[in-house]
């Protein structure tokens, strides 16, 4: 019986029916507009999603939702020029190309070939049905990608005397890393296909957060000290060209 009544809609009559989808006209495209309320915020903020495909807006608890539509649509000017300068992003696919530590790797894909993707010199072969080589390729990126992070993590670690701590992976569009209360580092996947110095300084930067939860002068010196390239460098490296990394894996 009130299985019944629930298919006949009759018992949500006090639940509130989902808010409908919100978009922004962005020249002669419609993106979905995703908004967030901040208890802490003081304004309206308004970021592109890395891949370009939705708007995300952050405001403060007391803002209406019309507040956020009307921002985001104000600054369609602005978008559209975000948008023009996102980097071309191939998907992934047989005869394409596949971003790994740096490199463009051929996709040498043939149904004759192992369905596990291997590393081939200057490409990477794979095999199985066609249309689900994006997702095998991302699940060995992700594999790889958690293979060099316990890596980093131990030598970062040994330099600094300290026990590598928790480590997640992280399918996050805004952050790189993240160490939390408890000291588990999180990282994203697709710093895998940056080159190593970028993913490395990165790493290092989460170990540092181990023994300085800020961004101190103390904070700085540890990271100094523990990575062993340009910082400056890997982090012009992230800003100009972190975006290309979201590349559409299907």
């Amino acid at each position: 019986m009130i299985d019944w009544l629930r298919r006949a809609g009759l018992r949500g009559r006090d639940e509130p029916a989902p808010a409908p989808p919100r978009f922004v006209a962005v020249g002669d495209r419609a993106l979905p507009l995703v908004v967030r309320r901040l208890r802490n915020a003081r304004r309206l903020t308004l970021r592109l999603a890395p891949d370009g495909s939705e708007i995300r807006v952050s405001m403060p608890a007391w803002c209406r939702l019309s507040d956020a539509e009307d921002f985001a649509a104000s600054r369609a000017g602005w978008i559209a020029r975000a948008l023009a300068a996102l980097p071309a992003s191939a998907p992934v696919e047989p005869g394409g190309t596949l971003r790994y530590r740096g490199e463009h790797l051929a996709i040498d894909w043939h149904p004759a070939h192992p369905r596990r993707p291997a590393l081939h010199e200057t490409a990477i072969r794979v095999g199985g049905p066609s249309e689900a080589i994006g997702a095998r390729l991302q699940r060995w990126l992700e594999k790889e990608a958690l293979r060099l992070f316990a890596e980093d993590i131990a030598f970062y670690c040994q330099r600094a005397r300290r026990e590598p701590p928790r480590l997640a992976m992280s399918r996050a569009q805004r952050r790189w890393g993240s160490c939390a209360s408890d000291g588990t580092i999180r990282l994203n996947w697709r710093l895998v296909m940056a080159p190593d110095a970028v993913r490395r300084s990165v790493v290092a930067h989460e170990v540092a957060h181990l023994a300085h939860f800020d961004h101190s002068p103390a904070f700085h010196a540890a990271l100094g000290d523990l990575f062993e390239g340009d910082l400056r460098s890997a982090d012009r490296w992230l800003k100009r060209e972190g975006r290309g990394l979201y590349q559409p894996f299907g």
